[in-house]
């Protein structure tokens, strides 16, 4: 991972009142002059496809909040095998359980480049107890990730592998036609929904033949919205 900043006076340093995507992440409610003292160890990091934020039941010194990309949230299974319990887009919040002195639960992988911000606990430990901004957009970041857990849990885990992938097209985006969106390789989807590799890609193929999903340069750009929607309420 590499610093993402330009400016030759923040090199390594997430400049948070020129962020283009504040009022999106954690530290929106700051005024201008908490964001250029308090906020100056926050590293802004360039995260390449496939590359780990943290491992699981590593120690905890940071959490992190997605400006863009696509960050996968993963256990490994007794098994060998992985499950995928969340997926991270920009405005979430990734290690959270830092703040309450515990290891990573899971490990953060960016499925395709990423752009994120990594904050010291110590930081947002001390905003926490001086800021009722910071305060308020924590327990939102609290309750947004129980939500996704709870999503993940209703819509990815039950019912027939294929209304399971419809869901799934639909929570990562596949909404209108025409609208390019992110999307996992097979492995990641069938990790994503507990199914096999060639489960998804059966599932995926059959999609294509019956003209719910169109695939371009590997990226969906076509979606039959209400054909996926009437599979995903089976």
């Amino acid at each position: 991972m590499k610093p993402n900043c330009t400016n030759p006076e923040w090199i390594g340093r997430s400049k948070c009142v020129a962020c283009d995507v504040r009022n999106f992440v954690l530290f929106a409610g700051l005024s201008v002059n908490e964001l250029n003292t308090i906020l100056q160890p926050i590293d802004n990091l360039h995260v390449p496809q496939h590359s780990a934020l943290y491992e699981q039941g590593d120690p905890a010194p940071h959490l992190f909040t997605v400006r863009s990309g696509l960050v996968k949230l993963k256990v490994d299974l007794p098994n060998g095998g992985q499950r995928i319990v969340r997926l991270l887009r920009p405005g979430d919040v990734a290690g959270l359980e830092t703040l309450v002195g515990e290891r990573y639960h899971h490990t953060a992988i960016a499925l395709h480049d990423a752009d994120v911000c990594r904050i010291p606990r110590e930081v947002v430990l001390h905003l926490d107890r001086t800021s009722p901004a910071v305060h308020q957009a924590l327990l939102q970041r609290w309750q947004r990730s129980v939500d996704q857990a709870d999503h993940f849990i209703t819509a990815l885990s039950t019912g027939p592998a294929e209304s399971r992938m419809a869901r799934l097209l639909l929570t990562l985006g596949c909404a209108n036609a025409g609208v390019e969106f992110v999307m996992p390789g097979r492995e990641d989807m069938g990790a994503l929904l507990g199914i096999t590799t060639e489960t998804a890609s059966r599932i995926m193929a059959e999609f294509r033949r019956r003209g719910l999903v169109h695939m371009e340069k590997g990226t969906y750009v076509d979606c039959n919205h209400d054909g996926l929607t009437r599979l995903a309420s089976a």
